[in-house]
């Protein structure tokens, strides 16, 4: 998670930072923390998806929390904002802002906690990533960005799904155990292994993907593999279903997703 924090005190900033780097290590979570001293500096740096999550103190010198709050929001309004503050008197403002929560100073750990446990509820799950060597470089990338992974003698050539190509001297089996075995990633062919998530459609004896190439799958498994697919795709639904189940969902995140069924 990367997180933003503005608050005009830097006791503040301090305080809040070694609390949510606490919560990180007992959940074995990465957090990245920017703090802001001010609100211009921090609509300055703000990008679009540039912060998973942003605590935003309401009385600060200069622009205030809630006027740099929808700011922010004409920008992006999916970024998750917590307001900060010593008095309830700007709270429907400030929920005017689709904020997610509203902390009351001075806090506690456990209040700062239960609502970084809710951030994580209803954030996507972390993406994976593997590490690969491929021109004598050592490449990470993420498992979402792999379309296909074909043996060529000892080497395998992973495409990636916005076309590039990866060359690494491996086996698939060492690909497939890097994984740690990810279901999405399917054996349709002897050396021929595809991400299920970008599966298009089958055709005859041929697995089709969306980025336009296909693969031909074993004819005596043909209708085991499109089953496996069909019980990933059902079964990531369940799982994202359960995900948001009682989950409160900030403003701008979906619950449904595109999914190959």
């Amino acid at each position: 998670m990367k997180i933003a924090l503005v608050d005009d005190e830097q006791k503040c900033l301090d305080e809040m930072a070694e609390l949510i780097r606490d919560f990180g290590a007992g959940r074995c979570c990465q957090m990245e923390i920017v703090p802001f001293l001010n609100g211009e500096a921090f609509l300055e740096a703000f990008k679009n998806g540039g912060f998973s999550a942003v605590f935003m103190d309401i009385y600060m010198d200069g622009i205030d929390g809630v006027a740099a709050a929808l700011k922010m929001r004409s920008l992006d309004n999916k970024c998750i904002l917590v307001f900060l503050t010593s008095s309830m008197d700007f709270m429907p403002d400030a929920f005017s802002c689709h904020a997610f929560e509203y902390i009351t100073k001075p806090f506690s750990p456990q209040r700062i906690f239960g609502v970084l446990t809710d951030i994580l509820g209803v954030l996507p799950p972390p993406q994976k990533y593997i590490e690969v060597i491929s021109d004598r470089k050592t490449v990470q990338i993420f498992l979402d960005e792999v379309a296909s992974v074909a043996t060529d003698a000892h080497y395998l050539d992973i495409v990636l799904t916005d076309g590039g190509k990866l060359r690494c001297r491996m086996t698939m089996t060492e690909f497939l155990d890097l994984t740690g075995r990810d279901a999405r990633f399917l054996p349709v062919n002897k050396g021929i292994t595809i991400n299920a998530d970008y599966i298009l459609e089958f055709g005859d004896n041929c697995c089709i993907l969306e980025n336009g190439a296909q693969f031909p799958i074993r004819v005596r498994d043909r209708l085991k593999i499109e089953q496996a697919a069909r019980d990933y795709n059902f079964r990531k639904i369940r799982e994202r279903q359960a995900h948001f189940a009682g989950r409160p969902v900030p403003n701008g995140i979906r619950k449904g997703d595109r999914t190959w069924i």
